[in-house]
């Protein structure tokens, strides 16, 4: 559903960006720029562990689908068809 969607990615963006901001920080106090990567990647592993399966969170709303509807093409008969006729060049 749509709202499990914005929910999925508003998650995803929001550990992406305090991991990012916690690795900038932690990595320029150790003046180590390894560390910035190890978070800003535990934080994306994280986030896609979180909203990339279908959790029940994100499927709270379903979306209602159309009925199928009979279009009645496929019971026309082969005989009620007319012959396509291919011009001479």
């Amino acid at each position: 559903d749509y709202k499990g969607q914005k929910l999925a990615e508003q998650i995803f963006q929001g550990i992406i960006l305090v991991s990012a901001v916690i690795g900038f920080i932690y990595g320029y106090i150790t003046e180590q720029f390894g560390w910035t990567v190890y978070i800003v990647m535990a934080g994306f592993a994280l986030s896609c562990l979180l909203t990339l399966p279908p959790w029940p969170m994100y499927r709270r709303n379903p979306l209602k689908w159309l009925p199928v509807q009979e279009s009645g093409t496929e019971e026309k008969k082969a005989t009620d068809r007319k012959p396509k006729r291919h011009s001479k060049s």
